[in-house]
């Protein structure tokens, strides 16, 4: 039923009752009003109590059926609790409602002021949570700002022959001329967002179109095919600066530091110049050579590694021996649909998906995860990447390739290549 206002009131004393016979509201107050009257005392006469404000309006239902009358009562009180219990014991005493035998039974007595303050601590509760809410809705905005300006262009297309670009290309006034797909792909990862790909010696109409009124690159293999392509471009654009891949390999199999290091400063290398970067071992450690012609320009071009930041190659023992891995239709699907994405996959050990993000967020999303096993992600494994896994009790990362590894924990890894998924 309905509680009435409580105003001070301290206790709600709640009664049932039952009467063999047809009575009415005004029937059970009176009863309870005359039957404990001089009971206990003068001083707790209901009626005294009212008039003194510690008893508060009685409530009444009553429910009749079959010459029965049954129902609750409900008596505010603003007493001490013991005061509060020696009414209900008085009430439950009542025998009779008029000629009817009648039944009081004590259902409990209520603090309303317990009651308030649930009340009060569900509403602070409710206030701390809508403003914790607005606290980390505003700050998710502002680190969705930070990374909407740092991540990664994406990739897309231009003309009729839909040629593999990054976003780009479109209001960059650089303009990068690569010879494929992969290699577009490549450069995103490495930050570069203005690159297109040519698709073969063939050059499409459509990349005169894009290039015209701006600057243009040509970044191309460091092999013979690379060098069939330059010329064909030079006979349809007009190239600023040609950069190209160490000798004997692709665009598309340099890491993200070495495309830094030679696309990094291509605004300060004189027209026309080409700039060969070649990467050779000498006693274990990596070293990068100039041509000839390259030491002429030396002022222009950085070192890529210089004498005093050589790093030791660290061998990997990566178990590339089949175990199941190369032949999982798990992982198989996964890289489908992560290739291109730039995005991580956390799996469990019974291979189902713990999280997916971007693999720009995947190494803070470790420490906050449990339960990961497998690790696949469509960019390079790192240092970084393979301590956080280590923390986080990863046992296998699968990505496109490695970055230079100092230290490796026993944790398994591949790349997308070695177990053929490329």
């Amino acid at each position: 039923m309905d509680l009435p206002s409580t105003g001070i009131v301290k206790y709600h004393v709640k009664l049932s009752f039952e009467v063999d016979g047809l009575v009415e509201k005004a029937d059970i107050i009176g009863a309870i009003f005359g039957q404990t009257e001089g009971l206990l005392g003068p001083e707790m006469n209901l009626n005294e109590l009212q008039k003194v404000s510690k008893v508060g309006r009685i409530e009444v239902n009553v429910d009749t059926k079959s010459n029965i009358a049954k129902g609750d009562a409900l008596i505010p009180m603003s007493t001490d609790i013991s005061t509060a219990a020696l009414i209900a014991a008085a009430i439950e005493s009542i025998d009779k409602v008029g000629p009817f035998q009648a039944q009081f039974v004590l259902s409990g007595i209520d603090d309303i002021r317990a009651i308030k303050k649930k009340v009060i601590v569900d509403r602070a509760k409710k206030i701390v949570q809508e403003w914790a809410t607005k606290t980390i809705s505003e700050g998710e905005e502002m680190l969705k700002d930070v990374y909407d300006a740092s991540k990664p262009g994406k990739l897309t297309s231009f003309g009729k022959a839909q040629l593999a670009c990054g976003t780009g290309v479109f209001n960059s006034e650089w303009i990068i001329l690569v010879e494929g797909r992969a290699d577009v792909i490549n450069l995103l990862r490495a930050g570069f967002d203005n690159a297109i790909a040519i698709e073969g010696a063939k050059i499409d109409e459509s990349i005169k179109t894009l290039t015209d009124g701006k600057k243009v690159i040509a970044f191309l293999d460091g092999d013979r095919a690379g060098d069939l392509i330059l010329k064909e471009l030079q006979g349809l654009v007009n190239i600023e600066k040609v950069y190209r891949a160490p000798q004997g390999r692709e665009v598309e199999e340099c890491t993200p530091l070495e495309i830094s290091e030679i696309l990094g400063n291509i605004s300060e290398t004189p027209k026309g110049e080409l700039v060969s970067r070649k990467l050779t071992q000498f006693s274990g450690q990596k070293k990068y050579h100039k041509s000839d012609k390259e030491k002429t320009i030396a002022q222009q071009v950085p070192q890529v590694l210089s004498q005093q930041n050589i790093i030791e190659p660290v061998a990997i023992e990566n178990d590339t021996s089949k175990d199941n891995i190369e032949h999982n239709p798990v992982i198989r699907e996964i890289y489908s649909q992560i290739n291109e994405s730039l995005e991580a996959i956390l799996l469990d050990s019974s291979m189902n998906t713990i999280i997916k993000v971007p693999v720009s967020e995947i190494v803070k999303k470790l420490d906050d995860t449990t339960g990961g096993k497998v690790l696949i992600l469509d960019g390079i494994v790192t240092q970084r990447l393979i301590d956080a896994s280590d923390k986080a009790g990863i046992a296998q990362i699968v990505g496109h390739r490695l970055a230079d590894i100092k230290r490796n924990p026993s944790i398994k890894i591949n790349t997308f290549n070695e177990i053929g998924l490329k």
